[in-house]
């Protein structure tokens, strides 16, 4: 998600029955109202966000905001968090990585590009309306290039020798030598 879809959530947003997240207002057309799963790991975040949601301001309610205002210790969940630059940083800091909050971002298409998800699979949850735009984010590595090619490669040699074992007549005859021109 890109950083305001982020700081603009709300709970209303995040169906944890269905485990999917629906997307409020976006940058693009094709961004808006999009539906994103919750995988495990996203999930059990935000489970256990909710919960220090709950103890903290006594419930959830579909209006407020999941990341609400007020620094390292929020106090108006009817006010969106301004900037994720802040905890950004602090979880660059303890995790020793380096790179922009959006650079996640980019990360996240790539691996979604060299996991094999298609393209329409990636733009509905990018939520881009291009492949042109897909492409200035999915930063395919050499390493996926190379296993790509080698897997053709691979494909290739296996189709020759199921060919070259469905007609052993053939393969036999072209492997033959073939006798010296009489002078």
């Amino acid at each position: 998600m890109r950083d305001a879809e982020i700081r603009l959530m709300t709970w209303d947003q995040i169906d944890f029955e269905k485990k999917f997240l629906t997307v409020g207002e976006s940058k693009t057309a094709a961004g808006t109202g999009r539906t994103i799963p919750l995988n495990g790991t996203l999930l059990d975040a935000l489970l256990e966000h909710s919960r220090w949601y709950v103890q903290q301001f006594g419930e959830t309610r579909p209006e407020w905001f999941v990341f609400p205002d007020g620094g390292r210790f929020p106090d108006n969940p009817a006010v969106a968090i301004t900037t994720l630059k802040t905890a950004w940083a602090m979880v660059r800091r303890k995790a020793g990585v380096k790179g922009r909050w959006h650079d996640n971002r980019h990360t996240l298409i790539t691996e979604l590009a060299e996991s094999g998800a298609g393209d329409e699979t990636i733009m509905e949850i990018a939520g881009h309306v291009s492949r042109q735009m897909l492409s200035r984010y999915s930063h395919i590595r050499m390493e996926a290039k190379r296993k790509a090619l080698a897997e053709v490669d691979r494909q290739r040699a296996a189709d020759k020798a199921q060919r070259e074992k469905a007609q052993p007549h053939a393969a036999a005859v072209n492997n033959v030598a073939q006798p010296l021109p009489v002078q």
